[in-house]
């Protein structure tokens, strides 16, 4: 399987930049195809199940162990992972979104929902990242059609906007909370299946969440988290930012670019 898709460049267009930079998520078709998704699929499905360390039965886990299974950075365990979170395809889609000349990886996480797996509550993913600005974006990549009773991703279209609910993390506290906020806004909240090869990006600020996988098959999606090629690494403002200072950005000084053997630049 050679990976000539993975290096293809992907048309951005104007109007697809203009929509995400307006409400900070998009969800573009045909990104990848059935072969590509097949053959690197296998290789990440192969090391959530080497890797996945959640053993205790679903009824048994809180409110975010209900969500998924979690596997981190296998771009590091396997040569076809790597091939996949590296690929130039998705980096110049994320560095066309953005608006920046180049990105640079942050981390990538497997994000398997077990067959009656929970929420995901609403969360804006940056309130975990010592990242010093907004140019950061999430590539969400389903290894499978997701229908809506397999709880895809779902957006709060232009949320970026709402200060409120950035300093909580993942937890029934922010489902509620950030639910409530959101209720009294005009922003739409976006719920929609993904098809075979569809792929949607979102910034760290924008609120999102997933419905419970009411299916008996797991929901197996890869993400890829990009930063701003030039990103710089900030002081952490919570204990979480400075966990993932530590874990992701391994060296990085605060107030310089977060240039580390963790963090390769993937397009430029």
């Amino acid at each position: 399987m050679t990976t000539t898709l993975l290096e293809a460049p992907f048309t951005v267009s104007a109007d697809a930049i203009e929509f995400y930079r307006k409400y900070r998520y998009i969800k573009l078709k045909d990104v990848l195809d059935v072969e590509t998704l097949a053959y690197y699929g296998a290789a990440i499905e192969q090391k959530v199940t080497e890797l996945n360390r959640e053993h205790q039965p679903l009824d048994q886990r809180d409110t975010y162990g209900k969500a998924f299974l979690q596997v981190f950075n296998l771009w590091l365990q396997d040569d076809r992972c790597k091939d996949f979170v590296l690929s130039k395809r998705l980096g110049q889609i994320a560095a066309a979104l953005m608006q920046t000349d180049g990105v640079r990886l942050y981390h990538d996480q497997a994000l398997f929902k077990e067959a009656g797996g929970g929420i995901t509550p609403w969360h804006a993913d940056q309130y975990y990242w010592p990242l010093a600005t907004d140019k950061t974006i999430t590539a969400w990549i389903p290894l499978q059609p997701v229908p809506l009773e397999m709880g895809p991703l779902e957006f709060s279209a232009g949320s970026h906007a709402i200060v409120e609910g950035r300093d909580l993390s993942i937890s029934d506290d922010s489902e509620t909370s950030i639910q409530q906020r959101l209720r009294v806004t005009d922003f739409r909240h976006v719920i929609e299946p993904y098809s075979l090869g569809e792929v949607s990006f979102h910034s760290g600020w924008v609120f999102h969440r997933a419905g419970a996988n009411q299916t008996d098959q797991v929901r197996k999606v890869m993400t890829i988290i990009y930063m701003d090629k030039d990103m710089v690494l900030k002081e952490p403002e919570n204990e979480n930012q400075r966990k993932d200072w530590q874990k992701w950005c391994t060296g990085a000084q605060v107030g310089q670019v977060i240039d580390t053997p963790l963090n390769p630049v993937i397009y430029a």
